[in-house]
């Protein structure tokens, strides 16, 4: 590609991002609104019915600006990889590395790291600014050195995981250029499954320190719902979340042996009896339903189609380029994977989030039938609305991308729905 053309193709970028902007500000700031339908005004989906007026405004208010920053961060590892491309820093990158070392696995390390430090560098005040939100909106009681600790505990891990994925997908490009994407995908099938394994033996500890449930109490009550539900007495963690945040969270990770029911210890201390019971219930359907399995497969037919979709792009791409050697160069090669991988990762969410939400609202349905008490479920919702700033009726861009859970305001609306049909019994 000539000078001129690049250099054009530069401003575009630039000015569409520039665009970008402006569109998402308008979109949150002008087009939608956190407002509920008035049909629900007062009732018990209203925010207003189970916050006070600071905490309604505070939700608005700091759901918008969380949106906002989510959606104006998220092309950014694009762009700079793109002007990087474009400049030709990266295929100076890459052949200076190539005179350096012959050996393709120290060259893909340097030039992934490279790349991994300038999109965090970029990145880093957008992150920032996140975590001073949190903050400020009292969310996050973590210190900026935890806060570090953490970001540089996912640095390392996600740098580890993605050149390993980067080397290999690299090696069969130059063996099989037409059909690397299968193979990688083959070979994908174990990493995933593997992961899956030590995330919550492994992974999961580095963050923070998880322990036997301490109140015995309920972790008895907790092990009798599992018998209801025909599960084997399971694995009840706590998890010590208090020294980061304010916030309430329960969930079900690991496969086989591995598998654990985590609680955070926020969740224990904020909530009831009855309503940590709805909680866990709903976690036992994600191991009833098998919605781990499900995840596995969907995620790995997912990646199936997204790696060959991948593969036609960047052939197109290659083709299209006016330099003969791009084909040939290594740091070339796995910037386009990078770029293209993430675009496509990106409009797939809105269809993995679908499959996910009804899982989700399965889980719920669920819990009312093991707990038979829907109201406990509502109360829940509500506290956790309250507590984390939620909004109750995201706008829907906000849904499609973001939401892989149903939102508040139809969680509450369909138990609220199963209590009147039980009421009615």
């Amino acid at each position: 590609m000539k000078k001129s053309s690049k250099s054009k193709l530069t401003k575009i970028i630039c000015l569409g991002y520039l665009i970008y902007i402006i569109l998402v500000l308008l979109y949150f700031y002008v087009f939608t609104s956190s407002n509920l339908p008035l049909k629900y005004k007062g009732t018990f989906v209203d925010p207003h019915t189970f916050m006070n007026h600071k905490e309604a405004n505070l939700s608005a208010s700091y759901s918008t600006l969380k949106n906002v920053l989510y959606f104006i961060s998220l092309p950014l590892d694009w762009i700079v990889l793109s002007l990087l491309l474009l400049s030709g820093t990266i295929e100076r990158l890459g052949d200076s590395l190539s005179k350096l070392t012959r050996f393709k696995f120290i060259q893909v390390f340097l030039y992934f790291f490279f790349v991994s430090i300038i999109t965090y560098i970029v990145t880093f005040p957008i992150n920032f600014y996140r975590f001073k939100l949190s903050t400020k909106y009292g969310l996050s009681v973590q210190t900026f050195n935890g806060w570090m600790k953490d970001e540089m505990i996912s640095f390392w891990i996600n740098f580890a995981m993605m050149f390993f994925v980067m080397y290999v997908v690299y090696l069969l490009i130059k063996k099989q250029p037409k059909k690397w994407w299968l193979t990688a995908w083959l070979l994908s099938i174990p990493f995933t499954i593997f992961l899956t394994f030590i995330q919550p033996v492994v992974i999961d500890p580095l963050y923070n320190d998880f322990y036997p449930l301490k109140d015995k109490k309920l972790e008895n009550k907790i092990v009798a719902l599992a018998h209801e539900a025909n599960i084997p007495a399971s694995r009840v963690y706590e998890v010590n979340m208090s020294t980061k945040t304010t916030t309430y969270n329960a969930y079900v990770t690991g496969i086989g042996k591995n598998a654990r029911i985590v609680l955070w210890d926020t969740t224990l201390k904020g909530l009831s009896e009855e309503e940590i019971m709805f909680i866990m219930a709903h976690e036992m359907s994600h191991y009833v339903n098998k919605d781990i399995y499900k995840s596995m497969f969907g995620i790995l037919a997912g990646s199936l189609v997204g790696l060959y979709i991948i593969s036609r792009l960047m052939n197109a791409a290659l083709s299209k380029s006016r330099n003969k050697n791009a084909s040939e160069k290594m740091a070339v090669i796995l910037t386009l994977f990078l770029i293209i991988s993430g675009i496509v990762g990106f409009i797939s969410d809105p269809i993995s989030n679908t499959f996910s939400r009804s899982a989700e609202k399965r889980a719920d349905l669920f819990a009312v039938k093991l707990t038979k008490d829907p109201e406990a479920g509502i109360t829940a919702f509500q506290k956790l609305s309250r507590n984390s700033l939620a909004q109750v009726n995201p706008p829907f861009l906000v849904k499609l991308f973001r939401y892989d859970h149903p939102t508040m305001l139809e969680r509450m609306k369909y138990l609220e729905a199963t209590e009147r049909v039980n009421r009615k019994k």
